[in-house]
């Protein structure tokens, strides 16, 4: 079921294409005691630059984090920024996408739980903590139990994605994914929203490691990241492979 409008990945104004609905929705009582990191993760944990150092302006979050328990889909997205940025200045974008996601869209915190740059950098999105399972409000009917990972810039045809950025994004999933699911497999998930491209309540199959187009009406993660989404899930697949027989 598609929608009629189109609507494009959030990125920083004045380039935005507002997700007007793309917040999380509020069913009954969330899981607290998924609160705890997770346990015995299927791949280490790859370096993070935390909010604290990034300098996110946390007088800006409306309400504490909610937990959902663990993460059984990866949804890889692209922030819609100009690609030729210096990874140096990334925090600075940050910043900005985290003003546009809380006082531009009304959303409690920027809307990703991960953000990883060309260089292969990856970020702290929303907080709550990263070894716990934060929902955030990056994919409309499908928040819970899942992390969104968002590429810094736009992937339109032809565009080449960074090795690195690559790489960065199949850490983030590698580690974060219920050591349970296969990120090369399928993953039984039910929508909470009609907004999505699904029913609230239907019950959908999707690839664990998908994209935002995937559960709505979207371009993003754009044409060449999503042509890159298999070399993800195999590299996601190899790292807990490898951390498996060391």
């Amino acid at each position: 079921m598609w929608l009629r409008r189109t609507i494009v990945c959030a990125m920083v104004v004045p380039l935005a294409f507002l997700v007007i609905r793309d917040a999380p929705v509020r069913l009954g009582t969330p899981e607290r005691a998924a609160a705890k990191p997770v346990e015995t993760p299927a791949a280490p944990k790859p370096m993070i630059i935390t909010r604290a150092q990034w300098h996110a302006d946390e007088s800006l979050v409306k309400e504490h984090a909610v937990y959902t328990g663990s993460v059984k889909a990866v949804f890889v997205h692209h922030t819609g920024h100009p690609n030729g940025y210096d990874c140096a200045d990334a925090p600075v974008m940050l910043r900005q996408m985290e003003e546009t996601h809380i006082e531009g869209k009304g959303w409690d915190d920027i809307g990703y739980n991960f953000v990883v740059d060309r260089c292969g950098n990856i970020y702290e999105g929303r907080a709550g903590g990263v070894g716990r399972s934060v929902r955030g409000a990056h994919t409309t009917g499908f928040n819970a139990h899942s992390v969104g990972i968002a590429a810094l810039g736009t992937f339109d045809p032809g565009v080449p994605v960074p090795k690195a950025m690559i790489e960065g994004i199949a850490k983030v999933g590698a580690w974060k994914l219920d050591r349970s699911v296969d990120p090369k497999g399928f993953v039984r998930m039910v929508s909470t929203n009609d907004d999505s491209l699904y029913h609230r309540g239907e019950v959908v199959y999707l690839h664990t490691v998908a994209g935002h187009r995937d559960t709505f009406q979207t371009y993003c993660p754009g044409e060449a990241l999503y042509a890159q989404l298999p070399s993800i899930r195999q590299e996601m697949a190899n790292l807990r492979a490898k951390h498996a027989s060391s």
